[in-house]
């Protein structure tokens, strides 16, 4: 896990980045109503998190920096016998200064009479531009007088971008639990009826083996709804000699996996099948090896296309000269998405992929992206051969960048035909990557 060591560490960098005599202020997320007095699961604030690594709500932490001095706050829910009987224990101020280590922690409702004593002086004021608009309605009462605003999410943001050892420690957990659930599908699929009993399985796995949660809503897409690309409907009856496109990942300690394998129903890949998914596997190991630092995304994306297209012309789903069908953006109708995104807290990490002047972030040592190439044939396109047709695949796997190349995180979770095909016949649970 991550120790308060490393949540000061990244509070002084925000602090760093500051102007004199500003204050920044970052908020917990607040429980979203379900229905009636029932909420949603709740989930912290990712931005609040990676400064704090607290998980409760009615939070926040606030930076202020005068000319030289950098002072750190926190604000926490009181401690209420009668409040905690219904929602669970708090952490409470007493115990909060021992967790953290900051200047000082006041209860949560104080924090509009603090508020109005730290903005007094600042210059600037930084926060959250998404924020709800009761609390930036908080946070304007207080700064009539201030003359710049800004967002203090582009500063965390920047900084998340680059994973440290213990955050790649947590992903690889989540991957560990992850790589379980998966070829527990494997061993499955030709045992289920539905989608949504592999569903069940999987999210079963990531549950008894400590995950936080599922990273994102799992999909579990056979046959033509594989070529719905965020398919979470789960409902389908699985049928023999199909494929299982699943797109599943756990979030543990707060960080998550994106992992993605495409399976027969029956456990044995077609001939037909087995052209598609050659092709898309092929060009994932191939973008996978161009990773290093200093390269570009949009280099990954532009090969994967080309490649995808190449193999698109062999089969016979495309036709025509390669250079006018990628000019024309013919192979996007079969490959729509990108090649991969940013992961960490955030199964989708919001960290920039531009800098300030909009030109792109290169690779850089640290970062976890994803790779994911996929092809989708939808089973009422005429224009393509009939035997590919309702077939759709993607592989995707999760990879940190090194100085000189590449690790695969995700490496052990099998994806070649003949394990995939032999995972159906014997599962094992294994305990290492």
């Amino acid at each position: 896990m991550i120790k308060e060591k490393e949540y000061k560490s990244r509070r002084l960098k925000v602090a760093h980045s500051l102007k004199k005599n500003s204050v920044a202020i970052v908020f917990s997320a607040k429980q979203k109503t379900r229905s009636n007095d029932t909420e949603f699961p709740y989930r912290q604030n990712s931005n609040f998190y990676y400064l704090t690594g607290f998980k409760e709500d009615n939070a926040a932490l606030v930076i202020v920096k005068k000319s030289k001095k950098v002072k750190t706050y926190m604000f926490v829910q009181k401690k209420d016998k009668q409040l905690e009987l219904w929602t669970g224990k708090r952490v409470g101020v007493k115990k909060a200064k021992k967790l953290f280590d900051v200047d000082d922690i006041f209860e949560y409702d104080t924090k509009n009479i603090k508020l109005k004593e730290f903005f007094g002086s600042a210059n600037s004021v930084y926060y959250d531009f998404k924020l709800d608009y009761s609390d930036v309605k908080v946070i304007k009462r207080y700064t009539k007088n201030v003359s710049t605003y800004k967002n203090i999410a582009l500063i965390i943001e920047k900084m998340r971008l680059i994973k440290s050892s213990s955050e790649i420690a947590l992903i690889k957990k989540a991957l560990l639990i992850t790589k379980e659930a998966h070829h527990k599908s494997m061993s499955l699929s030709n045992e289920l009826e539905y989608e949504y009993e592999l569903q069940a399985e999987i999210e079963y796995i990531f549950k008894k083996n400590g995950a936080y949660s599922d990273a994102y809503t799992s999909i579990v897409a056979s046959g033509d709804n594989a070529n719905t690309l965020h398919y979470i409907a789960n409902d389908k009856k699985l049928k023999n000699g199909e494929l299982i496109l699943i797109d599943a990942g756990c979030e543990y300690g707060y960080y998550a996996s994106d992992i993605t394998r495409t399976i027969p129903v029956n456990g044995k890949f077609s001939r037909a099948q087995k052209d598609i998914y050659e092709l898309v596997l092929s060009v994932e190991k191939k973008i996978i090896k161009m990773i290093r630092a200093g390269i570009l995304r949009s280099d990954l994306q532009k090969e994967s296309e080309k490649l995808l297209c190449e193999g698109m012309i062999k089969l016979g789903i495309l036709k025509g000269d390669i250079k006018i069908l990628l000019k024309n953006k013919s192979h996007k109708k079969y490959y729509p998405h990108g090649i991969g995104h940013w992961m960490g807290i955030d199964v989708h990490d919001e960290a920039p992929y531009k800098d300030k002047k909009l030109r792109e972030i290169p690779l850089l040592e640290g970062m976890v992206i994803t790779i994911e190439p996929g092809l989708y044939l939808p089973k009422n396109d005429k224009s393509i051969p009939k035997k590919y047709r309702g077939i759709g695949v993607r592989i995707e796997d999760d990879i940190v960048v090194l100085k000189d190349g590449y690790k695969n995180l995700s490496l052990s979770i099998v994806k070649e035909i003949d394990d995939i095909e032999a995972s159906s016949m014997s599962y094992k649970s294994s305990s290492n990557l």
